[in-house]
């Protein structure tokens, strides 16, 4: 069945957590330990595993909002380090520890399974055409240990969802930088300052400011104008649509008792 947009975009506030702790300074530390310079080493090492050993220009491409050669820095380097198998063993361990430690008491509840069934069963029942990053996750096993699978489905969903998003970006034409300016505008934040961009030269973060501005999307003292703030809402709105197919194999009252109980792991979310 379909659900509302309103509950697609509510399991994603909900599992964002979940699946983000990956990023944590716990699962950072678990790849300096292999060799990794830096949180961007371990990023990418951690992210791009699933496609395998594949060239910069090709992670480049699937992760889509990187600025030009940022990729490069750190794939194939990280390669030399580890394997995609060995991180995807160390991203998938190191991640389920943080969140069982994040869950405290919890993570050992009766009902904390049922959530991450009800979870996985939506995480694999989505198509994977034009979902690279989702695909190559769907080629993982799946962990058995209730915490790490539902670590490994929020992720799947996560991906999912992301890869929809990119392939929206792209029909509207908003490149990669833009996407990060766009993102920074939509929390009240100058694209100069916004923590994913501003490492790049202010030139060229001019330049991506600017591109949007000639599009009439950005107002010349650089905040969104009506038709940026309105793109901003439909690309959002677009996503969530995308994102929805994998809910259709759970029933209403399903959907209802995943959304309360991941509530009640995640409250304040």
């Amino acid at each position: 069945m379909t659900h509302a947009q309103t509950h697609v975009h509510r399991m994603f506030e909900l599992l964002e957590p979940i699946a983000t702790i990956t990023f944590s300074d716990a699962v950072n530390d678990a790849f300096l330990a292999l060799g990794m310079r830096n949180y961007w080493d371990r990023y990418f090492a951690g992210r791009a595993a699933p496609l395998g050993p594949a060239p910069a220009e090709v992670v480049h491409a699937v992760f889509y909002n990187f600025a030009e050669g940022e990729v490069a820095r750190h794939i194939p380097w990280v390669w030399t380090k580890t394997t995609p198998e060995d991180a995807i063993v160390v991203r998938e361990r190191a991640s389920a520890a943080a969140l069982r430690r994040r869950l405290g008491k919890l993570a050992d509840h009766s009902g904390l399974a049922r959530l991450a069934d009800l979870v996985t069963r939506a995480a694999l029942s989505a198509p994977t055409e034009g979902r690279p990053l989702y695909a190559g996750l769907r080629t993982l096993a799946v962990p058995t240990e209730p915490v790490a699978r539902l670590w490994h489905a929020s992720t799947l969903l996560r991906e999912h969802r992301g890869d929809g998003h990119n392939a929206i970006l792209l029909a509207h034409g908003i490149g990669g930088s833009e996407a990060h300016v766009l993102m920074a505008l939509s929390l009240g934040r100058r694209a100069e300052d916004f923590g994913r961009i501003n490492h790049l030269p202010p030139a060229q973060v001019d330049g991506v400011v600017d591109r949007l501005r000639a599009r009439g999307l950005v107002d010349a003292a650089g905040w969104f104008t009506d038709a940026g703030r309105e793109l901003r809402e439909q690309i959002e709105s677009q996503t969530d649509e995308l994102a929805g197919p994998p809910y259709d194999v759970l029933t209403a009252d399903e959907l209802d008792e995943l959304m309360t109980g991941l509530e009640s792991i995640a409250p304040g979310t």
